[in-house]
């Protein structure tokens, strides 16, 4: 059973068409998604969709591209439907120090104030680390927390191995696809793969093959394959044994 590890699939991009895809999705051979929020603003539509698609799992989290609109009391709104709603993970939060209008401290509070929320829920997290594995990986020492997904994972082998170390499991999807993302490659193809996870993160980091378009939940079964060929492995060993690693973080998912 293919399980897609992140996929946006409340994304405003996605609503002319969100009927279609999903049954796009599930005729790939893809039974379960997690839909990781990105703002308080919109948990009610994540809430929603998940609701009218079985096997769509919400989490919920502050997204660190969108912090800098985010309230003060948003993480207490978050808290709140963390107790309510008991999704599976905290997600998706983490920091991102590629863009640099980005206001660091201001999404490092709100990272840490996060992480004390996964810490009192006893819920897993979903990390976006884009060019920030060590920060990320000392808020997590100070803040230890229930392991979870390193979403996008493009970071050094050594820092892949801390993680790991953390309980983390790495997800890879598109830019795995691509023939120059050469580390990307080597990791997803040497990793322990008790510590792979899979994901699109559709509508964004489209394959190889979409030549930039929108990236869709359907796109899981062709990156799993292309794992399995870097993998040198069966295509339905992968699945199996990716889809057993998804499981032992969110028992629910499955």
């Amino acid at each position: 059973m293919l399980i897609d590890t992140h996929c946006h699939l409340d994304a405003r991009e996605f609503d002319p068409d969100r009927e279609t895809l999903v049954a796009a999705a599930r005729e790939q051979g893809v039974a379960a998604w997690i839909v990781p929020g990105v703002a308080a603003v919109d948990f009610p539509r994540l809430r929603a969709c998940c609701a009218v698609y079985p096997g769509s799992f919400a989490a919920y989290g502050l997204h660190p591209l969108y912090v800098r609109e985010a309230h003060e009391e948003d993480v207490d709104v978050l808290d709140d439907w963390l107790h309510r709603e008991r999704p599976v993970a905290v997600g998706e939060i983490g920091l991102d120090c590629y863009l640099p209008e980005l206001d660091l401290p201001r999404q490092e509070r709100f990272f840490a104030a996060q992480l004390k929320l996964a810490r009192k829920h006893d819920l897993p997290v979903i990390l976006h680390v884009r060019r920030a594995v060590d920060q990320i990986v000392g808020h997590l020492r100070r803040v230890p927390v229930r392991g979870g997904i390193a979403h996008a994972f493009n970071g050094s082998r050594q820092q892949a191995e801390t993680l790991i170390a953390l309980g983390f499991k790495l997800g890879f999807g598109g830019a795995m696809t691509y023939s120059g993302s050469t580390r990307i490659r080597h990791l997803a193809a040497t990793l322990p793969l008790s510590a792979i996870v899979l994901e699109t993160d559709a509508p964004d980091i489209p394959p190889a093959w979409l030549n930039r378009g929108r990236n869709t939940p359907a796109e899981l079964l062709p990156i799993a394959r292309e794992f399995a060929a870097l993998r040198q492995l069966p295509l339905e060993q992968v699945v199996s044994e990716i889809g057993a690693n998804v499981r032992t973080l969110f028992p629910r998912v499955g």
